[in-house]
């Protein structure tokens, strides 16, 4: 059988099998004086690959640990597949896989016996082998945690939250630290996630990686959704299909209004020095953008274009990039 179809296997007919994935409502979390969620409503299809995106102090994580019934909400009401962690938690921990972003396994044991100490857990699942190959980890199984690198401990923690056949996945920065060619791999096995059927939660530091797998995504800044879309629909609200980004020497002013004036710039924005212009119709306003910084005898120490991503939305709506502290 082959690692899709043994990934696909346990998808189970439920009575609320037409209903959301995740359903949040009024969810609201204070830690002292400080509000970490402020009412916030979401709601995840079955089926969906859904990123939640925000800079550090967001919210996000509180809200991802309350959905994984680590942390409890003031109020709100939060649901899994149709049922609570009040009244079912026993068979939502049979249903549900979580990779933290941050798991302490016992350093002495093998992988292999870290992976079959998790298969316990679960009435069903998925082989060691299968979960140990979906994590590339076959040459280690046989060593010792303690001994595995950073980026080895990843797919191990991905390993162990798949070893159950989950129906709803909670991914919290999966690719963190993993090579270029084991980060690719991992794509490759949310997508085979996605078309078995299963529900995907994704938290992630790269933009590229939320605009690769997840169907929808939604930013949250200061414990509320600020945007909430496909990627291609947020990086639409731009305004402009490419983003110009210059610096000049010194302390020259830049003419912002004559900048915003020329037809097809959409937006401006300083972000550390660097000026970015939201543009449509890069091929005709390009020209016209460099002469006119040229004519204003500005000394350019960068000039570059690219096409809008997720990264521009983010930076946009929050002042931030997504790694700031």
């Amino acid at each position: 059988m082959t690692e899709e179809a043994q990934l696909g296997r346990g998808q189970v007919a439920t009575s609320d099998a037409n209903g959301p994935a995740l359903l949040i409502r009024g969810l609201r979390k204070v830690f002292a004086d400080v509000v970490a969620v402020d009412g916030l409503d979401l709601e995840v299809a079955r089926g969906e690959c859904f990123g939640l995106l925000g800079p550090n102090g967001a919210g996000k994580t509180t809200t991802i640990e309350i959905c994984e019934g680590l942390t409890t909400p003031d109020s709100g009401k939060v649901a899994l597949l149709g049922l609570d962690w009040q009244t079912a938690a026993k068979e939502l921990r049979q249903r549900i896989g979580i990779q933290l972003q941050e798991t302490q396994f016992p350093e002495k044991l093998l992988v292999e016996e870290t992976l079959a100490l998790f298969r316990s857990f679960y009435k069903r699942g998925i082989s060691l082998d299968e979960s140990i190959k979906a994590a590339q980890l076959e040459e280690k199984r046989r060593s010792r945690v303690g001994g595995l690198s950073g980026g080895q401990k990843q797919r191990l923690a991905m390993a162990c939250a798949l070893v159950g056949d989950p129906e709803l996945l909670f991914l919290d920065e999966p690719t963190t630290g993993l090579d270029p060619q084991a980060r690719r791999h991992l794509w490759d096995l949310v997508d085979e996630l996605k078309k078995s059927g299963r529900t995907i939660i994704l938290t992630t530091h790269y933009m590229d990686e939320a605009e690769r797998l997840c169907d929808r995504v939604a930013i949250m800044d200061h414990g509320k959704v600020i945007a909430l879309g496909t990627p291609q629909q947020l990086i639409a609200t731009l305004g402009g299909e490419d983003i110009v980004e210059f610096a000049v020497d010194g302390t020259a002013r830049v003419d912002v209004a004559a900048l915003t004036a020329i037809e097809g710039v959409q937006s401006h924005r300083v972000d550390a020095g660097l000026h970015q212009l939201s543009v449509s119709g890069l091929h005709r306003a390009m020209p016209i953008i460099f002469a006119a910084l040229t004519s204003a005898g500005l000394h350019l120490s960068e000039f570059r274009t690219h096409s809008a991503t997720l990264e521009d939305v983010f930076v946009a709506l929050t002042g931030r990039n997504l790694r700031d502290e």
